[in-house]
Order: structure tokens, then C-alpha cells, then sequence
């Protein structure tokens, strides 16, 4: 679709990760195989922690809600991306991709905060026990979730709005696999810096704000637990920590390359945004199955009255 100077753009060209169509094939199944294990990872990990009362507890309520925004998150992008790897005219509504980026902006700040919060919950269980039950109640626990999600709308807003109300009348061909910010500021026909501005501001809110907590949540629970006498004690300290920080340095490691740092190659932003786009939603419940005692014995017991005369093969 020709764009004029005059003519406002109605419609995006998703220029995605490559036109080589053997590329865009084996991508095609490198994706839906991750999207599938992304949807059923989340799924189970939600499933289990409702169905199993030992689970009933602030970390995993948590746990949900951060699997309930990966899930959204992936679903908001890769079905598009999927269709377009098998599309030759791989275009974009204006009204469809506001939407999408509007949703990315809610579900990935939403995920930006909610892994603050979950530091948070850490510090108390770990450097406050004894007051843990008093602090971390059911009610505060809502409060902390509804400000998760509330943040991510306010940061979305804010950035689709600055990003969506700058004139787009010349090229129309995005960069990119999915509406994004950064790659769609390029197209801009006017200055873009109050845009640019604005978008910064809000990821110093969003992530730099986050990670700093995060960061100042560990160093108290570093020296909590090297205080405590008890090996075994450290050792489980430690370990309900492992999978917190992993997906902390997964999710806020490539999103901060991405908001927060100086203009790189498209190529390179490219593989960043794939990397916490598809990557990381995958990966999230994984990492918390993987190495938590807890959602190894749910599985096992759900496993057990489901499918009795298999249960050898989660031992």
C-alpha cells in the first residue's frame, strides 16, 4: 500500500525477521512449538496451584499471576507473527496494531512489577518470618496484584498515546514482527523526542524503579542469610530464591536493552525483543517447576490421582 505525504497510514507493513521463505518456515515451527509449551507450561502451573491447597500462599499467588500475564503476553504477539511467517502480504491494521501494543505495554509492565512485588514477598518470608503471616495477608496480597496490573495500564497508556499521536505519513513498513514502540517512533513524520522522552520517563518507572528494589530486596536478603547459622537453612534460603532471580535477569535483562539503552542495530533489537517476546513467557514457568520442590510434589499428586499406573515416571 502507497503512502503520500499527505496521506495519514492506515495499515503497517510487518516487515518480520526475514523474507527468505525456507527462514520463515523453520521459524514458523520453532515458534508454534514454543508458543505450545508456553500456553501448557502457564496452564499447568496455574492448574496446579489452584487445585493443591499446599500451594494457597502468597509466592504462588503471585506465581499466577505472573503466569497469567506471560500467557497473554505470548498470545498477544506470536498468533499475528505465526500468520504473517505464513503470509505473503504480511500488513497490519492501524486499529489492530494500537491494540497489540496497547496489550503488550499492560502485560509486559504488568510482569515488570510483579517481579518486584514477588522480591518483595521473598525479603519478608526470608528476613521477617516470625511476622510473615501478619504482613503478607490475603488482602495485602490483592492490593499488591491490582497494583501490578494497575501499573501496567498506566505505563501502556501513556506509551501507546505518545507513541500513537505523532503523524505516520510517509513509510508505513515496520522494522519489526509486532508493533513496538521503538520501531514504530522510526516511521514518525515529525520530531519524535517528547515521544521518546515520555516513553524513557516511563521505563525508569517500570523497570529501572523495579530492578532497583529488587536489587536493594537481595543485598538485605544476601546478608540475611549469611548471618543465619544453619547450612541447610541457607542452602533453602537460596533455593527459593534461584528461580526468582533467573527469570528476573531473563525478563529485565532484555527489556532494559530494549527502553533503556541507546539506539542499536535493527537486526540486534530484533533478537532482543524475540528473546522476552517468546523466549522468556516459555521459560518463566519452566524455571519455577524445574527447581521447586513444590510444584514437582503438586505435579506428582495430581499425577497420582489422574494417572495412578504411570506414576513412575515423575520419580
Amino acid at each position: 500500500m502507497k503512502q503520500t505525504n499527505q496521506t495519514q497510514v492506515t495499515e503497517f507493513l510487518l516487515l518480520g525477521l526475514s523474507d527468505d521463505p525456507h527462514t520463515q518456515q523453520l521459524l514458523f515451527i520453532l515458534f508454534l512449538g514454543i508458543y505450545l509449551v508456553t500456553v501448557l507450561g502457564n496452564l499447568l502451573l496455574i492448574s496446579l496451584v489452584q487445585v493443591d491447597s499446599l500451594l494457597h500462599t502468597p509466592m504462588y499467588f503471585f506465581l499466577c499471576n505472573l503466569s497469567l500475564a506471560d500467557l497473554c503476553f505470548s498470545t498477544n504477539i506470536i498468533p499475528q507473527a505465526l500468520v504473517h511467517l505464513l503470509s505473503r502480504k504480511k500488513v497490519i491494521p492501524l486499529t489492530r496494531c494500537t491494540a497489540q501494543l496497547l496489550l503488550f505495554l499492560i502485560f509486559g509492565g504488568t510482569q515488570c512489577v510483579l517481579l518486584a512485588v514477588m522480591s518483595y514477598d521473598r525479603y519478608v518470608a526470608i528476613c521477617n518470618p516470625l511476622h510473615y503471616p501478619s504482613i503478607m495477608t490475603w488482602r495485602v496480597c490483592a492490593r499488591l496484584a491490582a497494583g501490578s496490573w494497575t501499573s501496567g495500564i498506566l505505563v501502556s497508556v501513556v506509551d501507546t498515546t505518545f507513541t500513537l499521536r505523532l503523524p505516520y505519513r510517509g513509510s508505513n513498513s515496520i522494522a519489526h514482527f509486532f508493533c513496538e514502540a521503538p520501531a514504530l517512533l522510526t516511521l514518525a513524520s515529525t520530531d519524535t523526542w517528547t515521544s521518546e522522552m515520555a516513553i524513557f520517563l516511563m521505563g525508569v518507572m517500570i523497570l529501572l524503579i523495579p530492578v532497583s528494589f529488587i536489587l536493594l530486596s537481595y543485598c538485605r536478603i544476601i546478608v540475611t542469610v549469611v548471618r543465619m547459622k544453619s547450612a541447610v537453612g541457607r542452602l533453602k534460603a537460596f533455593s527459593t530464591c534461584g528461580s526468582h532471580i533467573m527469570v528476573v535477569i531473563l525478563f529485565y535483562g532484555s527489556a532494559v536493552v530494549t527502553y533503556m539503552t541507546p539506539k542499536s542495530s535493527k537486526e540486534q533489537e530484533k533478537l532482543v525483543s524475540v528473546f522476552y517476546t517468546v523466549v522468556t513467557p516459555m521459560l518463566n514457568p519452566l524455571i519455577y517447576s524445574l527447581r521447586n520442590k513444590d510444584v514437582k510434589r503438586a505435579l506428582r499428586n495430581v499425577a497420582t490421582r489422574n494417572f495412578p499406573c504411570r506414576l513412575g515416571i515423575f520419580h
